[in-house]
């Protein structure tokens, strides 16, 4: 009898550390932040069956991701109302390894790492300038870790993105003034430009939708060894 009470705790256990497990998202990441590099690359792998990729890139030929990890992503990044679960800019981040070298460039990515080792990522896509930053360990926490955002800008159609000159003073995203941009003393609600219906955002914490049906939980790790910036680590899925 008290073997199978014991097989029988065994077998809960086994149970319980595979729904654990089941529900975690895994992500590893290396990205060339200044040139074209055929060693980029997006991994992850999720709690829904069949829905991963392994060293996902750039696909030349089609003009978009190898393995279709854009698409694929899909379903860890919103609930099943389409409410977003994941930060936007972070989001967009896992995009660069599996789209084109212009794309780096027209959203003029820029890695930076200070002497106390907060490691510092800003871009700009489609008119909207994001910032994510590390602990001094290099540690990303999620939910709710230092990830802003802020509308600069717009965009009509394909590139170039037009930037409020408060911000970029030739207009383009590549004269982006980063201080500037994250200045709290900058207000949003001016024109991006005259004549515009465009208008400066507030700056915002991008945690996605709080009202979503669950969130991600947990720490990725970044290295930036310049040019290379490396992610990597395990998030769990926890219920609201």
């Amino acid at each position: 009898m008290k073997k199978r009470f014991i097989s029988f705790i065994i077998g809960i256990g086994l149970v319980a550390t595979q729904f654990l497990s089941a529900q975690e998202l895994v992500i590893k990441y290396q990205y060339n932040t200044a040139n074209a590099d055929g060693a980029n690359y997006l991994s992850f792998r999720s709690p829904i069956r069949y829905v991963g990729v392994e060293k996902d890139t750039f696909d030349r030929i089609s003009g978009a991701s190898k393995f279709k990890s854009t698409a694929l992503f899909s379903p860890i990044q919103t609930d099943m109302l389409g409410k977003a679960t994941f930060p936007s800019g972070v989001r967009g981040l896992f995009l660069f390894p599996v789209a084109d070298e212009n794309t780096r460039l027209e959203d003029n990515l820029h890695v930076s790492k200070a002497s106390n080792g907060v490691i510092t990522i800003e871009y700009v896509h489609r008119g909207v300038a994001y910032k994510i930053s590390t602990d001094k360990n290099g540690n990303l926490g999620f939910p709710r870790g230092n990830f802003l955002m802020r509308t600069i800008g717009y965009i009509e159609g394909h590139n170039p993105q037009v930037i409020a000159k408060e911000f970029a003073p030739t207009g383009a995203a590549d004269s982006a003034d980063w201080k500037k941009i994250w200045d709290p003393h900058i207000g949003g609600g001016k024109e991006v430009a005259p004549g515009v219906s465009a208008k400066i955002g507030a700056i915002q914490n991008d945690y996605g939708d709080l009202t979503a049906m669950f969130n991600w939980d947990g720490t990725l790790r970044v290295n930036y060894e310049e040019p290379i910036l490396t992610i990597s680590g395990t998030l769990r899925s926890v219920k609201r």
